[in-house]
């Protein structure tokens, strides 16, 4: 019987790590470096499950990657929006706006009114 290779005896720890569910254990036990051995000594299920498992981190890292960045952009961008916002308001202090009519003069309208519903009446 043949003594298995170093690759081939990395895939066999680094399948019976995932197959427990320990990935973080398998990453640091080089899982994203392992390659098959060439000789084809290891079990062929073993080196299928390590490539899937490499095949969906990447694949999650990707993902991962690319909603930071999607984040980060529209982060920018209500910055951008937010700057440029600050700068359309006014320099100065704001200016109290003046109402319509002095409050004397809306109080006589206000008498106008009352009297000529008043006179409309029959």
């Amino acid at each position: 019987m043949s003594h298995p290779c170093s690759r081939c005896e990395q895939a066999r720890i680094l399948a019976s790590l995932l197959a427990i569910d320990e990935v973080d254990a398998a990453l640091e036990a080089g899982l994203m470096a392992w390659l098959p051995c060439q000789d084809r000594c290891a079990d062929p299920a073993q080196a299928e499950v390590l490539a899937q498992a490499q095949v969906r981190l990447r694949t999650a890292w990707a993902a991962r990657n690319r909603y930071r960045q999607r984040a980060a952009r529209l982060d920018r961008r209500a910055a951008e929006r937010e700057a440029r916002r600050i700068s359309a308001l006014p320099a100065g202090p704001a200016t109290p706006v003046k109402p319509a009519l002095p409050a004397a003069a809306a109080a006589i309208l206000a008498r106008a009114r009352a009297k000529a519903a008043g006179r409309s009446k029959p």
